[in-house]
């Protein structure tokens, strides 16, 4: 369905009229009219506000309903999808910020748990979310085994808003979701939430001619618009770069081989660091 079809589809189920919609937002209801009649869309700050009046997700509005029940589908055999063994970036982070004290951690997009449960482990203070419930309920379990307590919820990283500051925020697999349109903004929401001295590690898949597509790639991630080589870096400019590479590596993931080339960024907030992210374009030193 399109923007303006699930817009009207879901005030309908939701027994709202145009005007009671548009109260609800702050906006004439000529604007939700003409958002129906899919003469404009709404603009990119008013979808998770627009989400929530909803009672949906960005990723519904968007017509991208189905990543959620994809991963579901992965998640729902007994072994582990993405299997136990931490990404080598948690290693990274530990050498830069020991868990001398809990340092809080944000997993974004924590799937069935590994990472979150490894950060539990070594005694950080873990906060984690994924779009799949079936991947919730599954890390649940393994931070159980593990004897950990980790604060695990379901959410959609269109529609997340940090509740507090975060010393570590981390996202592995999971930003190449992220439209162009939208990344700086999101970038944006989590500067704002990071401590001083607080580092984010990113990684994200970037488009190679000569690299075939994932075989194991969802239908939503397949209309997604994979990231250009070093577009990461450029909304880090200005702060402390402990890690910045490019890789091509092998994957089995699903069980059928493959390649990926993926761009992995380690950086630090200084206190002289906006909280909000620049425009791009300057160079970034590198330590």
């Amino acid at each position: 369905m399109k923007t303006g079809e699930v817009i009207s589809k879901r005030r309908k189920e939701l027994g709202l009229t145009q005007r009671q919609l548009a109260d609800l937002l702050g906006i004439s209801f000529q604007a939700v009219s003409k958002w129906e009649n899919e003469r404009v869309y709404p603009d990119v700050v008013m979808l998770p506000k627009l989400a929530a009046a909803l009672d949906t997700t960005v990723d519904a509005l968007l017509g991208y309903s189905g990543k959620a029940a994809e991963y579901d589908r992965k998640y729902e055999a007994e072994g582990y999808y993405w299997g136990l063994k931490p990404n080598p970036v948690c290693y990274d982070i530990m050498k830069i910020m020991p868990p001398i004290k809990p340092y809080r951690v944000l997993d974004m997009g924590c799937g069935e748990g590994k990472d979150a449960v490894f950060f539990a482990k070594c005694g950080y203070a873990v906060t984690a979310f994924d779009v799949s419930e079936q991947g919730i309920e599954k890390a649940k379990r393994l931070a159980a085994h593990n004897q950990v307590n980790i604060r695990f919820f379901k959410a959609d990283i269109f529609d997340y808003r940090p509740d507090t500051d975060y010393d570590i925020i981390f996202s592995s697999g999971t930003l190449h979701f992220v439209p162009e349109v939208q990344r700086k903004e999101l970038f944006d929401r989590l500067k704002v939430h990071t401590a001083d001295k607080g580092i984010h590690a990113m990684n994200v898949f970037v488009e190679k001619p000569f690299i075939d597509p994932a075989p194991d790639l969802t239908q939503e991630e397949k209309k997604g618009k994979l990231w250009r080589s070093g577009e990461l870096f450029t909304y880090y400019h200005d702060w402390l770069f402990h890690a910045c590479k490019e890789e091509v590596f092998d994957c089995n993931s699903g069980g059928i081989p493959h390649k990926h080339c993926m761009d992995t960024l380690i950086a630090q907030r200084r206190a002289c660091s906006p909280l909000s992210a620049p425009s791009s374009g300057s160079h970034a030193s590198l330590s």
